[in-house]
């Protein structure tokens, strides 16, 4: 069965490298970062976060067509709100697919070093949205939004390889 993989976690925490990991790790699967598609939206860096409100239906549209072509996607996309995992639930389930999610975490000391020794495209908007500020919001955010059920990799210690197989033990549990 086809999976959607999301990587949730906040900005700086290692999303998006280790969906590359995995998307290259195991072929056929679509690796699905939405700061990619925000990137081709007009503008984007003047309204972010009207940006990511554009392509989040995209983005749910392009996993649902490909998790029913039988194969997996993974998505590295921060989320604090549970109608919004909701969606990601419904559209794998109409697909025929599992929905799985891991909230990449470190501390927000981490986070933020992470953050700031970085080159990413969407850092300039982080930054004009406050930057470090944003970052301690996303942290306060993500940690209302965790439940007992929730599958955290903790990233804080630990390296890429680790975090990958962390995910790895976490997917195969």
């Amino acid at each position: 069965m086809p999976r959607l993989i999301h990587l949730n976690g906040p900005t700086g925490v290692g999303k998006s490298t280790i969906a590359a990991r995995y998307a290259a790790d195991h072929p056929r699967t679509l690796n699905l970062d939405a700061d990619e598609i925000v990137r081709l939206v007009g503008a984007w860096e003047d309204d972010f976060s009207g940006a990511v409100n554009l392509v989040r239906p995209l983005a749910i549209t392009m996993a649902t067509t490909h998790l029913r072509s039988g194969h997996d996607v993974v998505m590295p996309q921060l989320i604090t709100d549970r109608s919004q995992s909701d969606a990601f639930a419904r559209a794998a389930a109409s697909a025929g697919a599992e929905y799985v999610e891991f909230v990449l975490l470190a501390s927000p000391e981490t986070t933020i070093d992470r953050f700031q020794a970085r080159e990413h495209h969407i850092d300039r908007a982080v930054e004009a949205m406050g930057g470090v500020a944003v970052i301690r919001r996303i942290h306060t955010h993500l940690a209302a939004y965790l439940t007992p059920d929730s599958v955290v990799v903790d990233t804080d210690t630990a390296d890429v390889e680790r975090t990958y197989e962390a995910l790895l033990a976490a997917l195969s549990a």
